[in-house]
């Protein structure tokens, strides 16, 4: 005991133990010169600012791209301006004097045109000294500038397929607005109507942000939203300003809203709607209020002039004909694809069902109108549009959940198709380029002018002329202008509406009494103004075209002689004239009473 006290006493006394030593940091490293330099883990900051940059410009370069790829497309077609489109030009000069909505001076109101808000888009260019001023460059500003809004507009379509894409496919929406983009260069009816001076790119613009809207609505869940619904209601009254059909634009977002409709969101769903159909209900009803107190009419004289029958399955399958000018084998690639993301819950399915509202809408629209004259389906430019763009996101959709090979087979039939579309398309298309649908320089030139000179040679003073292509002459013409397909006359209008040539007939030889006449082929047929009939009314003709021609009143003319020297002079410059059936320009300006023939 008394030795283990001892010991204990020892251990007490001695010096604790020194602590283990603090961990030393490591040596540094010897620096190991640049060119031996191991890799850095992150890119460098160059490389971060270019990837960023692609990023972020890489739709707007899309859109430009495919901007200048239908235009350049365009180009085929030259200063073509259809002759329907001079028409509202001869409203907007008529509107910017001061004349009000009238065809020309001295003319009585009539609603000649039925796109509002392209016809302010010209007035404001012509307000602004861009439209029907002169030339630019040596190309007149009646061509210029129609064509740079055509320009702009088709800008906005590809933009607003970037918004929907981006939605969607975040990162991709650049190879959606390339396809679409190549998609609608490659096909000549949305190209040449939309490059035409009609309205065609401010509707397509217009069907394209409703699709855009409803795109990103039910991807982002933001449908119901008061923006949403008011915007689409707001381009919804755009549309139906520019033509009357684009009011099918209205029940859009109210289907769209029905399709995504949840029980426990009824009352916001209902507010919604009733947002969209307000903002558009309410100014159009204003716009028809003003229609009628000025025009007497609830619809445009055009309307009228054209007796729009209600459809029938036959006129309805009509547009089954675009299925064969776009190419069948593109739609069958757009249908399978469309198939497969529809079939896939997701973000995928909604977009695409969003976008299939309007696609049906514009089609059904285009079904009810009918066949129409011109060539090329003018009608079908909203269905071009949203049909591009559905095939292109469900393309893009398939591609980014395939492996590589189905990628490869996915590509390389996009391509046939695309090839074959083309290639399909070649024979009506290179028909309408050699020869388009009647222009404005060739009826300034043909009609305005030569009538002019007409009535100068045969010593007609304050002379009327009745024809039926109006444009050209109406800008050019110092002759009272009767139009014989009614578009800008009440009294033609009614009695094709009511069928009954006899009425026409005895308004335009009995209460006009138009000292100039010219009819050919088709309105010979319709209006049953024939070269026996005219005779016997008293006409002579000047110059013999097909079953119709140029005629004058004969006892109009003081001096008969000058009928038949005036037959003999016109003869060879008309038969020229009307074989080329295009001019190479219209010159500077188009001016009543300018450029008349000597």
């Amino acid at each position: 005991m008394i030795h283990s006290l001892a010991q204990f006493h020892r251990r007490k006394e001695a010096p604790a133990p020194p602590p283990p030593p603090a961990p030393q940091p490591p040596a540094p490293r010897a620096s190991v010169p640049a060119p031996f330099a191991p890799a850095p883990d992150r890119p460098s900051h160059a490389l971060a600012r270019c990837r960023r940059w692609c990023r972020r410009w890489a739709d707007p370069a899309a859109v430009a791209f495919a901007t200048l790829l239908i235009t350049w497309r365009a180009g085929a077609l030259g200063q073509w301006i259809v002759d329907d489109a001079a028409i509202t030009f001869a409203y907007a000069r008529s509107i910017d004097e001061g004349l009000g909505p009238v065809q020309q001076p001295g003319a009585d109101p009539v609603e000649g045109y039925s796109n509002s808000s392209w016809l302010a888009l010209l007035v404001i260019g012509r307000r602004l000294g861009l439209f029907d001023r002169g030339a630019l460059l040596g190309v007149s500003d009646l061509v210029l500038y129609p064509k740079v809004l055509a320009l702009l507009c088709t800008a906005g379509v590809l933009a607003c397929v970037a918004l929907a894409a981006r939605a969607l496919l975040p990162g991709r929406a650049w190879a959606v607005t390339l396809l679409t983009g190549g998609i609608l260069a490659a096909n000549l009816s949305y190209v040449a109507w939309s490059f035409s001076g009609l309205e065609n790119p401010l509707y397509a613009l217009t069907a394209a942000a409703t699709g855009a809207l409803l795109v990103r609505g039910a991807v982002r869940g933001t449908l119901l939203r008061p923006a949403v619904a008011a915007s689409a209601g707001a381009v919804a009254l755009l549309a139906a300003l520019t033509r009357p059909d684009g009011a099918v634009l209205a029940a859009a977002y109210p289907v769209a809203v029905l399709l995504f409709l949840r029980r426990d969101r009824l009352a916001r769903a209902v507010r919604a709607v009733a947002l969209s159909c307000g903002t558009f209900a309410l100014p159009y009803a204003v716009f028809l209020l003003w229609r009628r107190v000025t025009f007497g009419l609830w619809v445009p004289n055009t309307a009228v002039a054209k007796a729009q029958k209600p459809p029938g399955l036959a006129q309805l399958a009509s547009a089954g004909e675009l299925l064969t000018y776009g190419g069948w084998a593109l739609a069958l690639i757009g249908a399978a694809c469309a198939g497969i993301a529809l079939a896939r819950p997701g973000p995928a399915r909604r977009a695409l069902a969003a976008l299939l509202v309007p696609l049906a809408l514009t089609l059904l629209a285009y079904g009810v109108l009918g066949r129409d004259w011109m060539a090329l389906y003018r009608f079908a430019t909203p269905v071009w549009v949203l049909a591009a763009t559905a095939l292109a996101l469900a393309a893009a959709t398939v591609w980014r959940a395939e492996s590589r090979r189905a990628r490869a087979v996915l590509g390389c039939a996009l391509a046939g198709a695309l090839l074959l579309s083309v290639t399909g398309q070649a024979a009506q298309n290179g028909r309408f380029v050699n020869r388009p649908t009647l222009s404005m320089c060739y009826v300034a030139e043909r009609y305005g002018h030569t009538f002019d000179a007409y009535a100068a040679r045969l010593g007609l003073r304050d002379a009327t002329v009745a024809l039926p292509d109006l444009g050209g002459t109406l800008l050019t013409s110092r002759l009272r202008v009767v139009d014989l397909a009614g578009l800008t006359d009440r009294r033609v209008a009614t009695a094709y509406a009511a069928a009954d040539p006899a009425a026409l007939r005895d308004y335009v030889l009995n209460d006009v009494r138009p000292e100039l006449l010219h009819v050919h082929a088709a309105w010979t047929r319709r209006t049953g103004l024939t070269p026996p009939l005219l005779a016997a009314a008293g006409y002579v003709p000047l110059y013999a075209e097909g079953n119709g021609g140029d005629f004058v009143r004969a006892d109009a003319v003081r001096d008969p002689a000058r009928i038949a020297a005036e037959r003999e002079r016109v003869r060879p410059g008309l038969d020229a004239m009307v074989r080329a059936m295009r001019p190479a320009g219209c010159g500077p300006t188009l001016r009543a009473g300018e450029g008349s023939p000597a």
